[in-house]
């Protein structure tokens, strides 16, 4: 494709993930982060054509005036859109997928000084949130959503949901009904590891103390105990507490997070 229908393009895909876009020309001349992918398109094709310094001057007066930092080896596919743009870095060996939506201050960065591939792999589709981090040669699969502030360093299977620092893969609660265009922006609707952990705890208490009240000598007495020499640890819940998930007990070996600690078997 040439370089003005790929600006066409950039353009034009920002009217299915912008509400507040009205007009071509008004996305032209005031959206940052569109300024800044045309700019790397030209950059970029210098920097095959071994122009090297000229397509570096270039990256640096787009970030001068977009406040977004692309190297110009970086591959990117077509209709990429950088909302806001403010804050976004993307490394020289990093490569982008066809119609990926990254938000302000996302940063897609290398974890090593050796000049080989140091940077993250996007598929086709995948939304990045606001402030998210996604750090080396990983890659995060197609359609896949990374949640704002979320610090991703492990691949990440296509269609999934990763949030957390470090990023953990969660399943999204089903709600409401798809954006016509295929851009689920709901964010409010990615799960909480915390939140799920914490009412695990709440269930696991309200359990014991009943069994506590019933004079059950199993909790007044290896319970405790197992709770004094508990280990820290960053696991969640990942199953329902009380009433349908699994007993502490019943699995040796298993281990489950709480405020006070891990318990084990």
């Amino acid at each position: 494709m040439s370089l003005f229908g790929e600006w066409r393009e950039d353009i034009r895909c920002v009217f299915q993930r912008d509400p507040a876009a009205r007009t071509p020309f008004e996305v032209l001349t005031t959206y940052p982060g569109v300024h800044a992918v045309m700019a790397h398109r030209l950059a970029h094709r210098l920097w095959r054509a071994e122009w090297r310094y000229p397509a570096r001057l270039l990256s640096f007066l787009a970030r001068l005036v977009s406040n977004v930092d692309i190297h110009p080896g970086a591959r990117i596919g077509a209709r990429l859109f950088i909302d806001h743009g403010a804050g976004v870095v993307i490394g020289e060996t990093a490569e982008i997928g066809e119609d990926v939506t990254l938000y302000h201050g996302v940063t897609l960065g290398g974890t090593s000084w050796h000049k080989g591939k140091r940077h993250p792999t996007l598929g086709d589709g995948v939304l990045v949130g606001a402030g998210a981090k996604i750090l080396g040669p990983i890659t995060i699969g197609a359609q896949a959503r990374v949640g704002a502030n979320s610090v991703v360093v492990c691949e990440v299977p296509p269609a999934c949901t990763v949030v957390g620092i470090p990023g953990k893969v969660v399943k999204v609660r089903e709600a409401g009904r798809l954006n016509p265009y295929g851009v689920d922006l709901d964010h409010h609707l990615i799960p909480d590891p915390v939140g799920k952990a914490i009412a695990c705890l709440l269930e696991r208490l309200d359990s014991l103390e009943k069994r506590v009240e019933a004079g059950d000598p199993i909790v007044s007495g290896s319970q405790q105990q197992l709770y004094q020499s508990c280990d820290p640890d960053n696991d969640i819940c990942e199953n329902d507490c009380a009433g349908g998930g699994i007993a502490l007990g019943q699995v040796p070996g298993h281990r489950r997070t709480t405020t006070l600690g891990t318990t084990a078997d």
